[in-house]
This record gives structure tokens, sequence and C-alpha cells, in this order.
């Protein structure tokens, strides 16, 4: 069940059955001359949105798809939000969804970026609560984030897949998802050097002129629509077991 795809009255009836929905977080951000921009927002969407195929106690809500990415601005289309800024997004979603009866918020990650800045909003939200005190009007929230890739038995199949050259960013693993969500999206780029350089980084300008085409240790060039698929349908049923754990606890 999508939330975008539901009337009101369709979430006042799942609200009497679960208080619980996934919300897809994400980034819109340069992955290399092969990957998407949109690439960290589409695979937790993908994913969520085929996890809930004709399951009736999943509910997902739209997906977050502007994240923390002020390092990727040195290439052109990467849209970013300063933390200050996601976390008052992040707080005003889970107000509006707490007004109307959820209680337990799954927040479905694609972008590493984004880890420090949802733990910030989760800190904030908490603390509003904490101050009025044990007679406070507001309900108790149970929030959680989870990386698509860190779901049980998703590496498994990456490293299998892609054995050597995953990388840290524009990897195979999150290209495959994508190409196999928009097949007529996927690129045929020669990419030299094959394997990127791996390494830190500071702010955007730092960033590119160690990564001068994006990527990091990686080497999309080995994602396929296929490779895509498998990795889909093994994180959408790692999902839906972590997100009815979490829905019941």
């Amino acid at each position: 069940m999508l939330l975008a795809l539901s009337t009101w009255s369709d979430v006042e009836a799942y609200l009497q059955r679960s208080r619980a929905i996934i919300l897809p977080i994400g980034s819109m951000e340069q992955h290399g001359p092969t990957g998407l921009i949109g690439t960290d927002a589409i695979c937790p969407e993908v994913i969520a949105t085929h996890a809930a195929q004709d399951a009736p106690d999943i509910l997902v809500g739209p997906t977050f798809n502007v994240g923390s990415a002020q390092h990727h601005l040195g290439f052109p289309g990467t849209m970013t939000l300063r933390p200050s800024t996601m976390i008052a997004a992040i707080t005003d979603w889970t107000h509006s969804l707490r007004r109307h009866g959820f209680e337990k918020l799954y927040w479905f990650n694609g972008h590493g970026g984004n880890v420090a800045t949802i733990a910030a909003a989760f800190a904030e939200i908490h603390a509003e609560r904490s101050f009025d005190g044990p007679d406070s009007a507001l309900p108790q929230l149970s929030l959680v984030q989870r990386n698509w890739w860190e779901l049980p038995t998703v590496m498994d199949v990456c490293r299998r897949l892609h054995p050597r050259n995953e990388g840290s960013h524009a990897t195979p693993s999150e290209v495959a998802v994508t190409y196999a969500a928009y097949p007529a999206q996927v690129r045929d780029v020669v990419l030299e050097p094959p394997v990127a350089p791996s390494g830190s980084f500071g702010d955007a300008e730092d960033y590119r002129a160690r990564f001068a085409d994006g990527r990091i240790g990686s080497d999309p060039s080995q994602a396929t629509v296929e490779n895509g698929r498998e990795i889909i349908e093994t994180a959408a049923q790692a999902l839906l077991t972590d997100f009815r754990r979490f829905a019941e606890s």
C-alpha cells in the first residue's frame, strides 16, 4: 500500500490495523558517469515499493529524496539540504504523521551521508517529549533508521554478484538496482580508470579534485538489470521481515 496512491479513508482504515509506516529517504547527488543522480532515493523507494506489493500490512510513504550531500556539489545536478533544514523537514514529516496516529516510523535510508543528520533529527523529536515531562500530551514514538544495504543477506548477494571493486560510491550494486528500475537508463560508458581511486574527502571542491568522475573505489560497469532485480528481491524480502518485526514490537 502506497500513501500517495491512497485516499484519506484508506489511511484511516490502515490505522485501525497498524500504526507503522515506511519512509524511504535518500539523496539527489551525482553517481559517476554511469549512475543516475537520483540513485540514493531510487534504491530505497524501489525496494520498499516492491516489498509493499500484495502486502496489506505495509504502508510506504513518499520518498524524502533530497538529503545531506554538500560534498557532491562540485558535480552538476546535485541538490542538498543543510543539516538544520533536513532536521526541520524530518521533524515536520514526523509531526504530520503523529497527528494522525502513526507511532512507529521506519526511515528506510539509501544514502550514507544522511545517517548522522537523521540521528540528530530523532534526538530533536524525542527531546520535545522529554522536556514536556511524564504528563506530556505527545504520544510516544518509535523511530528507526535502516540502510537498505545493511539488511540481512543483502550484502551477501551484492558480494556474490560483484565480488571485486564494489567501492563505496557509485557502486555496481546500487547502480544495478536503478538499472532494474529504469532499464531505458542503462549507460554504456567506458570508465577511465576502470576502478576509481579510494580515499577520504572534505568539501565539494576537495571531493571533485580527488575523485574526478565522482566514483570512489568502484567499478559500476559490472552493473546489470538482472543483478539489480536479484538485489531488489532480496532486499524487499529482508525489509518485509524487519519492518514487520518493528511494527509488532
